[in-house]
């Protein structure tokens, strides 16, 4: 039998006997051990990113792979990058095991097929020039396991986001990357420490890897998509800053040019 923590007892019990302020004090505890957690798994995301960048300036896409709580992280980072970064919307891919009803509503069993991964990659077209990242708390999902395991066969750079030590899916990959969070507040519920270790690591591969393929200037989003007025009045007042103009000439500029980079380079140049 595996050992993982995720699953151990929780360091806490008798919780509905606890006040609510006691509840909130003691989840603020364990949830204030992830960032420590994360720190030290840096140099295994830094040697991911390394490896993602290159990949990506000649074509690559980056894709995440989970069920449940994990598949949805790895959806939810996947649809935040072409809004932020201004990327093809095909660029980042999130898949889910049981599909895009499982984002909403658990899909019996779909995590339990091993076969079905690699048959949901196939839609994509996913090759060599491709970075595939298993997302499992546990390590053992067998859906991810099967997918990186099929990609590996394929020669396709594979990596994995998981909270168990020594975990099946970590020996497979090519960049391992174990968070070690502990036991959940609530036994084996893994949404909570888990889940916030695992969204902090899609922040930091996602981000990191579009600031270095040139999506953010200074500490700006300038290719952000403009879809809604509180995005066109930060550009605006980014484009006001940059240039020292206006904000009526700053706003103008932006619809006119559609991005905040665009309508400072049509000053500049």
């Amino acid at each position: 039998m595996i050992e993982r923590t995720t699953e151990a007892d929780s360091l806490y019990d008798n919780l509905e006997q606890l006040s609510a302020i006691e509840l909130l004090k003691n989840i603020n505890a364990e949830d204030a051990k992830v960032a420590t957690a994360v720190a030290k798994q840096l140099p295994q995301i830094e040697a991911l990113i390394e490896s993602i960048v290159p990949k990506m300036k000649t074509g690559g896409r980056l894709f995440y792979i989970g069920a449940g709580t994990s598949g949805r992280l790895g959806v939810v980072d996947a649809s935040e990058c072409p809004p932020t970064f201004g990327i093809e919307f095909d660029k980042v891919v999130g898949i889910i095991a049981g599909g895009d009803t499982a984002i909403r509503k658990a899909v019996e069993f779909a995590e339990d097929d091993t076969e079905q991964c690699w048959k949901d990659l196939q839609q994509y077209s996913i090759n060599q020039n491709d970075t595939l990242v298993g997302i499992a708390a546990s390590g053992t999902t067998p859906y991810v396991i099967g997918g990186v395991s099929d990609a590996k066969r394929a020669g396709i750079t594979t990596a994995c986001i998981t909270c168990n030590a020594e975990s099946p899916l970590a020996a497979i990959v090519d960049y391992p990357i174990e968070v070690v969070t502990g036991p959940e507040f609530v036994t084996g519920s893994t949404r909570m420490k888990a889940g916030t270790a695992q969204k902090l690591v899609l922040n930091m591969i996602s981000t990191t890897v579009l600031i270095k393929l040139g999506r953010v200037k200074g500490n700006k989003m300038v290719d952000m998509q403009l879809t809604n007025h509180k995005l066109v009045q930060r550009g605006t007042k980014m484009i006001a800053k940059a240039l020292d103009i206006q904000e009526d000439q700053a706003k103008e500029a932006l619809l006119k040019f559609g991005s905040v980079r665009k309508a400072i380079e049509s000053f500049t140049n």
